[in-house]
């Protein structure tokens, strides 16, 4: 019988706020990881890195402004930083919490490159918040000084930069190869290095950062997995939300799920491209199933116990 096959795409809350934390908070989710693992499943890990590309990108330019003969590091290199930094702490968390159970288990991080479309919408409409959250008055310098910002969901303001789709993961042949070698891959972080084809087929980065989780979700499709597992916040996507009539949804059709898009149910910068991404995963396949939930309610959410399930 073959292992189920689940992609896991980590939020902000599974990797803490700075390195520190980003080590004991790898550790707890290393423990989930190999849960799932000792199940009999194949393991491939996503994660975001908002905060972390933002702390790159501003000690970057912090830099220019010290030591001038230095020059302004793309966003693509940041990002490419974070996937190295994010994967190795998660690998090493990982492998000890394998060699903790006495399981001689194999983990890769993959730095990903995807590609978009250089001529999509979404760069001159700059929608994705990085790094860490500003007052109204920092934001309204950046804005003096050309950096578009906006308020991310109500819990501060962030610089935006554009966010296109994904639409062809480069490193998709290699992934697949570790994941069929019995490894738990730890890949398209932060969504990815975003990148275009120039005339000569050669891959050049792009000022924007991915969707982790529509490049998730892209990923998952591809490598055929059963299940998709968006992990945030709370263990449920929940509609009417800090209302009085808030309700708590466990189990939604696509058509149920576009419906309350349709009704703006949920956030712009937090619920909305997690439900939109699961949706796109659930509709890929026949069988496939989205899981919205918790970290520590993965397991039994892909049991179908907890979370909210999105389905064809």
């Amino acid at each position: 019988m073959d292992k189920k096959k689940v992609v896991i795409a980590l939020g902000g809350n599974a990797l803490g706020k700075d390195i520190e934390e980003q080590k004991e908070a790898v550790a707890k989710t290393a423990k989930v990881i190999v849960d799932l693992a000792q199940q009999g499943m194949d393991i491939i890990v996503t994660h975001g890195n908002g905060p972390q590309v933002g702390m790159i990108q501003n000690a970057m330019d912090n830099l220019i402004v010290m030591q001038q003969n230095y020059k302004q590091v793309p966003l693509p290199t940041s990002v490419a930083m974070s996937q190295g930094y994010i994967g190795i702490d998660l690998q090493n968390a990982i492998k000890y919490e394998l060699l903790s159970r006495k399981i001689d288990g194999k983990v890769s991080t993959i730095l990903s490159q995807v590609e978009v479309d250089k001529n999509d919408p979404a760069f001159k409409n700059p929608t994705k918040p990085i790094g860490r959250f500003l007052t109204k008055e920092e934001a309204q310098e950046n804005e003096k000084n050309g950096i578009r910002c906006m308020e991310d969901a109500g819990r501060g303001y962030r610089i935006v930069v554009a966010s296109p789709m994904p639409k062809r993961i480069r490193e998709l042949e290699t992934i697949k190869t570790l994941v069929g070698a019995g490894h738990i891959v730890i890949t398209c972080g932060g969504g990815g290095i975003p990148v275009v084809s120039d005339e000569e087929g050669r891959l050049v980065g792009v000022n924007a950062v991915i969707d982790k989780d529509n490049a998730s979700s892209l990923l998952a499709s591809q490598l055929g997995a059963d299940h998709l597992v968006i992990l945030t916040a709370v263990e449920k996507v929940a509609i009417n939300w800090g209302k009085e009539n808030q309700e708590w949804l466990s189990d939604l059709t696509v058509e149920q799920a576009k419906e309350y898009i349709a009704q703006e149910q949920f956030a712009k910068g937090s619920m909305l491209p997690k439900v939109e991404a699961a949706i796109r995963f659930a509709q890929s396949g026949e069988g496939r199933h989205a899981l919205i939930t918790l970290l520590d309610k993965a397991a039994a959410g892909i049991a179908g116990e907890t979370g909210t399930v999105i389905h064809s």
